[in-house]
């Protein structure tokens, strides 16, 4: 009997072990996920904090950028609009030899309506931009910014002519017009030969 009493204490003495290594294991996966969840929470509400920091800087700027800043958010909301130009081919300036221009611009409008109004003044728009192109030589129009320096020009010809001002208080205005109702001219094709 007394073999049975040593076998017997030896078995007990094994459980014993076992229920405390379950019993850390389960504090243990119990201290993790009080952790990760802890931690969890306080970066969502320190994110959410510097979010709101940051909307208040905004507010608290000066009213004229944080209204452009909205005033930009707003724009990529609406998607732009555009409208094409039908093709535009002109003899340009005379240099060592005769050379042409096929041009198709498309503008970029602030809005719907002012499509409306370019078809309106269509006759002048299109005849102001043939005077445009013809006053070029093709040397001008063979690298990006002379590209760009026509894109500007026809931009700033449309939004005087749109808003019946004179050309030369259009062109004072040039670098501030992209507000103007033609944001923007781009060329879908310009051909110089």
């Amino acid at each position: 009997m007394a073999d049975a009493k040593k076998t017997d204490t030896p078995a007990e003495g094994e459980e014993a072990p076992k229920k405390k290594s379950k019993k850390l294991l389960i504090i243990i996966v119990a201290a993790f996920l009080v952790l990760v969840l802890g931690g969890g929470g306080a970066a969502y509400f320190l994110m959410k904090k510097s979010a709101a920091d940051a909307a208040a800087e905004e507010e608290d700027g000066p009213p004229a950028k944080t209204a452009k800043a909205k005033k930009k958010k707003d724009e990529h909301a609406v998607p732009p609009v555009f409208t094409k130009l039908e093709p535009f081919v002109v003899k340009l300036q005379a240099e060592a030899q005769e050379a042409y221009v096929q041009a198709v611009p498309e503008l970029k409008l602030k809005d719907a309506p002012v499509a409306e109004q370019i078809k309106a003044f269509m006759p002048e728009i299109r005849h102001k931009t043939l005077m445009i192109l013809a006053g070029k030589k093709a040397s001008e129009l063979t690298n990006p910014a002379g590209m760009q320096t026509l894109a500007n020009q026809i931009r700033v010809m449309i939004n005087a002519t749109l808003t019946q001002e004179t050309p030369n208080s259009a062109l004072e205005k040039q670098d501030q017009d992209e507000e103007g109702l033609v944001q923007a001219v781009f060329f879908s094709s310009l051909i110089v030969q």
